[in-house]
């Protein structure tokens, strides 16, 4: 518990897949602060994203170089909306483009040079796709060590698949090369799992296959001015708390290549002394995650003006 018996906040911050047409649009009309949010958003990016975010179409929505930055932008716009009425924040975690959200959030990042970057994270993870088609996964039903030596078997005939997000016990998602992965989601169905599907993403993300990507983030990050953060933010690559800037540039770029170890990360919150999580952006898939590692934690979910209604006038039932 914090000062005054009020419990201690961790923020969370949803990664892409959490994009849909009309996220935001209710919140830009009802909070000037987000609408201004998206209006900065769209100055820096020289175009209209907002449009997208709130009318779609979807297809273009969906595509990677939009996504990122369109839920980082959502994401920010509540962050400045509650301002305060969260409490004091101990400590903050995202979900692959989320830790990006979460630098923001923890006054490292500046909100327009975090816009840009994950727009060009987009596209740089566009282009890997381009240039070494993969897919990804999700395998419902096996323990991690179980998958992960699936995904080893699966390599063994040629191509790339690994775990790339441990989302919550039993639940994981793969990535690699399509021929590898499909022979992975094969041996994940004859080892027993419930369900196995093939996502509809442009490429292998947090696989060796977007290690082309590295070298254009690691050259834009480290132009950037990284302040000390106010709060430290979990490492999906490590699910340490991290205050180091160093350090954070540096798990940033691996983290393209690198596992999200999401289960983790929430263990390392909830060892921390969290009692209250708090998810802010689009939809509500973190919050769900948290309640599979961890059915007593007490979450809510924070993307629309109801949403925010309902803290301001009960945030202790959160």
């Amino acid at each position: 518990m914090g000062r005054g018996g009020a419990a201690v906040v961790g923020l969370l911050f949803p990664g892409q897949g959490a994009q849909f047409a009309g996220m935001g649009r209710e919140l830009a009309a009802a909070f000037p602060a987000a609408r201004a949010t998206f209006q900065e958003a769209d100055e820096v990016l020289g175009f209209r994203l907002s449009a997208l975010c709130w009318e779609g179409p979807e297809e273009e929505l969906v595509a990677t170089r939009n996504a990122q930055p369109a839920i980082l932008v959502h994401s920010v716009a509540v962050l400045r909306v509650i301002g305060g009425q969260c409490g004091p924040v101990a400590v903050a975690a995202g979900h692959s483009l989320g830790e990006f959200t979460a630098w923001v959030a923890a006054g490292t990042l500046a909100f327009a040079d975090a816009v840009r970057t994950v727009r060009l994270r987009g596209e740089l993870m566009q282009r890997s796709g381009d240039a070494r088609p993969g897919t990804m996964a999700a395998v419902l039903g096996l323990d991690d060590e179980v998958l992960e030596r699936v995904c080893a078997e699966a390599s063994l005939a040629g191509g790339e698949c690994v775990p790339a997000n441990y989302n919550s016990p039993g639940q994981m998602v793969i990535s690699g090369d399509v021929a590898t992965v499909e022979r992975a989601m094969e041996l994940a169905r004859a080892h027993g799992a419930r369900r196995v599907v093939r996502l509809n993403v442009s490429g292998a993300f947090h696989s060796p296959l977007m290690r082309v990507a590295q070298a254009g983030l690691q050259e834009r990050l480290q132009s950037l001015p990284f302040a000390p953060p106010r709060f430290p933010v979990v490492s999906n690559v490590t699910a340490e708390a991290i205050s180091d800037v160093v350090a954070a540039r540096d798990l940033l770029v691996r983290q393209l290549t690198s596992p999200v170890r999401w289960t983790a990360s929430m263990r390392t919150m909830l060892d921390a002394g969290v009692g209250r999580f708090l998810e802010l952006g689009p939809g509500t898939v973190l919050t769900g995650l948290l309640k599979r590692i961890e059915r007593s934690a007490r979450a809510v979910a924070l993307g629309t003006p109801a949403d925010i209604e309902a803290l301001t006038v009960g945030g202790q039932q959160a």
